[in-house]
């Protein structure tokens, strides 16, 4: 289970929460213009936009689990296991496997407008990278400062939805999350008035009441609800710092503490990392589970003209700073 979300301050940010049970040893990866992506069906793109973004990196080849692209443009797959359907290759469209997805898009479009144009032409297939690692069921979120889409193959064929929210999660399909999202219109951050009866003397007894009836549990459309109202009622500074600590706080509202979603016995899906990216300035922010200090990589520090992609393994020990 996953959680993605933009916001935007001075700069756009976009970033997602990876909960699983298990990593695959995930790296922060930098694909500079240079590198040769290959794809099972569309042949090579020799020069491209430069990439950044969390991946596992598999034979040479980065399999991105979200990233964004030196011209702003943000792209995360989460899980949607029972909806996702892939198709096989078909003549006369641009054949693009699920673990490809996220490189065809980054390395050739500037903003949500250019992807949308190479989507009306993409067959998404269920071609697997290897015999090692099957095919994901994944959904998409797309997004530039000003639009975010979400992408779904399902056996009505592909989807792309307008989100508004920029928020995605993983079942059920995106345009059910956002409807259920009118059940919860009556949730304000601020203090609630008595509308119950105008003969019953009914007060407030706490801070945050306005929030009554915002879900708490871990499901994928409860996790939906709450961070798209965290979201979108989320204030802060337009400064760096501001922002960054500002969007790590709005993830925060749906992290996964182990112990408390038994996948199966003694084994618990927890939030392996938390990214949040600048988009405009090509940074890539990340916390892990077991360190809260806030790590940076910025892609413009790398030789993005070069022709090998550059990996950081996660730095994942708690980072404790002593006071005296």
């Amino acid at each position: 289970m996953c959680t993605a979300a933009t916001y935007k301050t001075k700069d756009f940010y976009f970033g997602r929460t990876l909960d699983y049970e298990f990593s695959y040893g995930d790296e922060v990866t930098v694909t500079p213009r240079n590198f040769p992506l290959v794809f099972r069906n569309m042949g090579e793109i020799s020069s491209h936009y430069a990439i950044i973004g969390m991946a596992f990196v598999s034979d040479g080849y980065p399999l991105y689990y979200d990233a964004i692209n030196e011209k702003g443009l943000g792209m995360a797959g989460l899980n949607f296991v029972g909806n996702a359907k892939y198709n096989k290759a078909k003549e006369g469209r641009d054949n693009i496997a699920q673990f490809e997805f996220i490189p065809w898009i980054l390395s050739q479009c500037s903003n949500v407008g250019e992807a949308k144009a190479l989507l009306d032409k993409i067959n998404l297939t269920d071609t697997p990278f290897s015999p090692q690692l099957p095919v994901a069921q994944l959904h998409w979120i797309i997004a530039d400062r000003d639009k975010a889409i979400t992408v779904e193959a399902t056996a009505k064929g592909l989807n792309i939805y307008d989100n508004p929210a920029g928020v995605l999660t993983n079942n059920p399909p995106f345009n059910e999350q956002m409807f259920m999202l009118n059940n919860f219109m009556n949730l304000s951050p601020r203090q609630p008035k008595n509308l119950f009866s105008s003969e019953l003397p009914l007060t407030t007894y706490s801070r945050g009441m306005g929030a009554l009836g915002l879900p708490g549990d871990l499901s994928s459309q409860s996790r939906f609800v709450r961070v798209a109202f965290t979201k979108m009622n989320s204030v802060s500074g337009d400064s760096e710092s501001e922002s960054v600590s500002q969007f790590f706080h709005i993830l925060g509202s749906v992290d996964q503490q182990r112990g408390c979603c038994e996948v199966e016995e003694g084994k618990y899906e927890i939030t392996i990392y938390t990214s949040c990216c600048n988009a405009d300035k090509g940074i890539y922010y990340y916390t892990t589970y077991d360190n809260h200090q806030i790590t940076a990589v910025d892609m413009h520090r790398e030789n993005l003209d070069g022709n090998s992609i550059v990996r950081y393994p996660l730095i994942k020990g708690e980072q404790i700073k002593m006071q005296n």
